[in-house]
């Protein structure tokens, strides 16, 4: 083992540079990385449901489009009914209900910047109905202006009561994705064999997904709806984050351990969805963004607790196979041992020779 000199030859200074250098690039990416979304972040072509008359259909999207060009990508359902269940099965983010009795239907558990934008929507909607109601009034000759007419806001799918902003939900992500990172860097480095890493892989996440459903819901609040399936799309994701980790530094040795955590946090994670809705990612990166562990579990968490009419086929399969991927990295990492690659056992050290190791399964 080496050990520290005065008499040891000083580093040159070009790979003092160097270093330096290296290091700045490493935190400009970091930052690049997670500022990035905020700062581009711009909706478009939100899906809104519409029901109403076909000419106040053509007002509204004419309306809509001049206060918000290409925010809104409006799709027409027969009434309130259908609209409410489109949004119960996050087919839209909210509707507007037009006619005799307009309204405005949100639904902040599925994000409340959208909810906010519709808020505003309504705002606009409700003026301009009682600017036409005033004008229609005015030309028929009426001795008194109409009624006012509001335009009532609706929440379908709110949040919980301890959670009514989201924060919970959306700031619980992370730490997900940091322990899926920490328990796939962990036994990588501690855990010889094969076998012996993927049951600790399977182990690992699914007491995880049992413990941190029940801080997440029973303690928290910020999961709703069934607890074992929360705990069951908990276990999934760690194990979707911390099997690729174990397989990639089953096949690339020490240097794979670093390359789970770059493709997970500094790419998925800044286009996962978890805090803003995919659409509000430059095209394509929100939908690539769900092809990734921390974006499919950011939105089948939310499914979950509040949209259980929704379709999850998705991201379960997403998860699923980076996991069945990682494991299976793993299995063919014990082919690389056995033919005489660098074993799981690091049998060499700086001052002495190599020793031979036998595969461990």
């Amino acid at each position: 083992m080496a050990h520290l000199d005065a008499t040891a030859t000083p580093t040159p200074w070009g790979r003092v540079a160097g270093l330096a250098l290296a290091l700045v690039g490493v935190v400009a990416v970091i930052v690049l990385a997670f500022s990035w979304p905020s700062v581009t972040a711009e909706p478009k072509d939100l899906p809104v449901a519409i029901a109403g008359p076909a000419d106040a259909i053509t007002a509204a999207r004419a309306a809509v489009d001049d206060q918000a060009p290409g925010v809104v990508a409006f799709t027409e359902v027969d009434d309130r009914a259908a609209a409410v269940d489109a949004i119960e099965r996050r087919g839209v983010y909210g509707a507007l209900v037009l006619g005799q009795e307009p309204e405005v239907l949100t639904s902040s558990a599925a994000s409340t910047a959208v909810a906010q934008l519709l808020g505003g929507v309504a705002t606009s909607l409700e003026a301009g109905v009682n600017a036409q109601a005033a004008a229609a009034a005015e030309a028929a000759g009426a001795a008194s202006p109409p009624p006012h007419l509001d335009v009532p806001v609706t929440d379908v799918v709110p949040l919980s009561d301890r959670d009514p902003r989201g924060a919970g939900l959306t700031a619980s992500l992370f730490p997900l994705l940091l322990g899926g990172m920490l328990g796939g860097v962990a036994i990588s480095v501690v855990v010889i064999g094969a076998m012996r890493r993927v049951v600790a892989v399977l182990v690992y996440s699914s007491l995880g997904g049992v413990v941190l459903a029940a801080v997440l819901q029973g303690w928290f609040g910020s999961l709703q709806g069934d607890y074992w399936s929360n705990s069951a799309g908990i276990a999934l994701a760690l194990a979707a984050i911390a099997a690729p980790i174990v397989g990639f530094a089953a096949i690339m040795g020490r240097a794979g351990i670093a390359l789970g955590p770059v493709i997970m946090l500094l790419f998925a994670n800044p286009i996962s969805g978890a805090a803003i809705p995919k659409e509000f990612f430059p095209a394509p990166w929100g939908d690539v963004g769900q092809w990734f562990p921390p974006g499919a579990a950011a939105t089948l968490l939310r499914d979950l607790s509040y949209f259980p009419a929704a379709d999850a086929t998705f991201p379960w399969l997403v998860l699923t196979a980076w996991a069945a991927g990682g494991i299976l990295l793993a299995m063919v990492g014990l082919f690389r041992t056995a033919d005489g690659a660098e074993p799981d056992a690091d049998p060499t050290h700086a001052d002495g020779p190599r020793a031979e190791v036998p595969a461990t399964v």
